[in-house]
């Protein structure tokens, strides 16, 4: 058992509370059961770069996949991206392996999902849609597998060109005439951001809109008999043209202010989740029931913390306003160990130490209960929700860890038993494996304990 801080909350009533794990099967029973009947289940990360983050969401997906009848994973990831490894996952496609479903993440930070983890749970997600699994056959519609990001815009305009080149040519060649407005800014499109921010007119919003509300229409006059095949289709395209719009309405506000870029990622993700669901209940026939992974600053709801209080909201939130009591959201936190993440933008994956948790965070709090690895539920245990309302710093690292600058770069204040339902704290984690590693990464960072003299 840690030193207790006397200054601290009460610890005998979170040690009363907590559930630990142990790496039993049994884990996550109670959990499962405080899930309940909610059909949007978030499940997040406190980094892009933590070994256990994955392993223990991947855990989580499957139970509810196989005991709670789960229809799909949408994912913090761009659309093309994760749709390519989605056609694998459904059996379809030309990929002979996971990683080469994993083939479109090859920009900046490619390990997010190139990595041994998401390798490990898309090779169990092919498994059970192909019914081998002879314990836990799959009765129901295959499982997907779905980005809600919007950093593809290059991407998404060559795939809705090529798709409709291959089955409407006419419309292929209006889509190519509207969407050579970006051609001079494809290889730079902060380029596109900058003109518009100075002034100079960004002539690509008015194409885009028009493009996509035609898409919308084309689907809705196909046949009431088309194929689920057909209809696939047509969503794809259609949600990649969504995309282009919502990417270039982002980048068009990408100098105007943080707080208003993040509002609209955030925006486009809760709106790709909404056309996700209608798509999924068309193709099966009944409510889908969604698992979102994402990092913990956009699954947990923003009114309660310190980028709420500053104008921020995010899909947690939106979510949580759309439909209450049938959200369920899951963050995690650490106190120490590795994380896989760059020094700077599009800087190699490095092993970095992760420093020790602050004075006064949540992190440190944990690690001085008497299990290193647990959760709390907060639904069903006010006293624990009172207890652990905060506000207290919280640590978030995400592809860029800067340890010099720890306390600015990555922490906030939040209310933690207000922004999630239930959380994850799992003491000392590890580095996530990229599939790609460098010499850099397999070497590590020195530990900070390493003799000076030295």
């Amino acid at each position: 058992m840690h030193t207790v801080s006397t200054d601290l909350a009460p610890f005998k009533l979170i040690n009363h509370s907590l559930h630990p794990l142990d790496g039993g099967a049994h884990d996550y029973d109670a959990l499962l059961e405080d899930i309940g009947d909610a059909c949007y289940v978030s499940i997040g990360e406190a980094s892009h770069g933590t070994h256990e983050f994955y392993r223990e969401r991947a855990l989580l997906t499957r139970r509810l996949l196989v005991e709670k009848g789960f229809h799909a994973v949408a994912v913090e990831a761009d659309w093309p991206d994760a749709y390519q490894a989605n056609r694998y996952v459904q059996g379809q496609g030309d990929s002979q392996s996971v990683e080469e479903a994993l083939g479109g993440f090859r920009r900046f930070p490619a390990w997010m999902w190139r990595n041994t983890n998401v390798v490990n749970f898309l090779q169990w997600l092919r498994t059970y849609n192909d019914g081998l699994f002879a314990d836990i056959p799959n009765q129901g519609p295959k499982i997907g597998f779905y980005g809600l990001d919007l950093y593809s815009l290059s991407t998404s305009i060559q795939t809705v060109l090529k798709l409709l080149d291959d089955i409407d040519p006419a419309a292929g060649q209006m889509a190519r005439a509207r969407y050579a407005c970006f051609d001079p800014y494809l290889g730079n499109i902060q380029k596109y951001a900058y003109n518009a921010s100075i002034g100079i007119k960004a002539n690509c919003r008015e194409p885009v809109v028009q493009q996509l509300m035609d898409l919308q229409q084309a689907r809705l006059n196909r046949p009431a008999n088309d194929s689920g095949e057909q209809r696939e289709l047509w969503f794809n395209i259609e949600q990649n043209a969504r995309l282009i719009r919502n990417a270039e309405r982002y980048y068009r506000t990408m100098f105007a202010g943080a707080v208003q870029s993040w509002n609209l990622r955030d925006a486009h993700m809760a709106e790709t989740l909404q056309a996700l669901l209608q798509h999924l209940r068309q193709q099966n026939g009944q409510p889908a029931k969604v698992v979102i992974w994402a990092h913990n600053s956009h699954i947990g709801d923003a009114r309660a913390t310190e980028m709420g209080w500053q104008g921020e909201w995010n899909i947690g939130q939106l979510l949580r306003q759309r439909y209450g009591p049938q959200c369920y959201a899951i963050g995690f936190t650490t106190y120490t160990g590795t994380v896989t993440a760059a020094e700077s933008w599009d800087g190699l994956p490095l092993k970095r130490q992760v420093r020790p948790a602050l004075e006064k965070s949540y992190e440190q709090l944990f690690h001085q209960l008497d299990a290193p690895d647990f959760w709390l539920g907060f639904k069903r245990d006010p006293e624990l929700a009172l207890t652990l309302q905060g506000p207290r710093l919280e640590r978030a690292i995400g592809v860029i860890y800067q340890p010099g600058t720890e306390r600015q770069s990555h922490y906030f204040q939040a209310r933690l038993s207000q922004q999630f339902d239930a959380v994850i704290h799992l003491d000392n984690t590890r580095a996530v494996q990229p599939l790609e590693r460098n010499i850099h990464w397999e070497q590590g960072e020195i530990p900070e304990t390493f003799p000076s003299a030295f």
